[in-house]
């Protein structure tokens, strides 16, 4: 399952960014394809990119939302919201494990040899802080003497962004060398941040920080794709906490193994020895089909 997961990660990857024939004149791609949000943290900017960001698209909708609505248009972004609704509703934080570029970055990261830390829990809260402050209130409450608001995370803190874009953009273009100041700076010092602490924690900027993983997470608990945890069966190994890489700890019982940190990697499912973890798939329309239980033979392989 792990093998399989990091060939969709890298699959996904170069399908995220895969626009061959960049030029300096023609750095960023504005074609059709840029109405189009890719399912996870890949910024809009990115010369090899062709698709847009959901997080970036969505602040953008937020801080034009009082100029529109002042110009007799009502925009919330219902394509971005609904887009965002239909995945989690469907498989909840899955893309997090399986299709972002940045989250296959510190997945990597963390092969890196070196002594490793402990994520402290309550980091974790800074997500909200994140999302509900820097996504939705900023951009819609903090506006200029026009009306119009910033994309607050996008512009002074997403990692990904400097990474994939501002990066690049600087070394393709000389003309842009010339304007770049503190802001730049200070976002490539949180990027140097993530880089090292990813070295050391698993998928630190998921668990700190993230918002769009958060927004996927909240469907986790109502998705059609959801986990199972059998008490009953499990044997208190607790490898299922030794192998998650946003610390998801159900099987003590400080979590449940569908809280809005758990990225559908299934590494839990994979290598639990008494079968405990569970995949199930919920109908709309005729109720929920129990869980997909394994074999001997996979419990055998699970156990190898």
């Amino acid at each position: 399952m792990e093998r399989f997961r990091r060939i969709i990660q890298l699959l996904s990857a170069f399908f995220a960014n895969s626009r061959l024939f960049v030029t300096p004149s023609n750095p960023i791609y504005r074609g059709p394809l840029k109405h189009v949000c890719f399912p996870g943290l890949n910024c809009y900017s990115c010369p090899a990119s062709p698709w847009a960001c959901p997080l970036g698209a969505l602040q953008n909708v937020l801080s034009n939302f009082k100029a529109n609505l002042s110009a007799g248009k009502f925009n919330i972004g219902f394509y971005i919201i609904g887009s965002l609704g239909i995945i989690g509703s469907l498989i909840g934080r899955m893309p997090c494990g399986w299709f972002c570029p940045f989250g296959l970055l510190q997945d990597l990261l963390f092969k890196v040899r070196l002594p490793k830390l402990e994520f402290w829990r309550p980091l974790s809260f800074g997500r909200y802080v994140a999302l509900f402050g820097l996504v939705i209130i900023l951009p819609m409450f903090w506006l200029d003497r026009f009306g119009f608001g910033q994309t607050w995370f996008c512009k002074y803190i997403c990692p990904a962004g400097t990474l994939e874009a501002g990066l690049p953009l600087l070394a393709m273009v000389p003309e842009l060398r010339s304007m770049v100041g503190t802001l730049f700076f200070s976002k490539l010092t949180i990027l140097l941040l993530f880089i090292v602490w990813s070295m050391v924690t698993l998928r630190p900027f998921c668990r700190a920080i993230c918002p769009l993983g958060l927004i996927f997470g909240f469907f986790n608990r109502f998705s059609w794709l959801r986990l199972k945890f059998n008490r009953d069966t499990c044997v208190d190994c607790y490898a299922c906490e030794l192998v998650c890489p946003t610390g998801v700890y159900f099987a003590t019982g400080k979590d449940d193994i569908n809280s809005t940190k758990c990225i559908r990697c299934f590494r839990c499912y994979s290598l639990c020895p008494g079968g405990a973890v569970t995949i199930e798939f919920s109908s709309i329309m005729k109720g929920r089909y129990e869980g997909i239980e394994g074999s001997d033979c996979n419990q055998e392989q699970r156990q190898a």
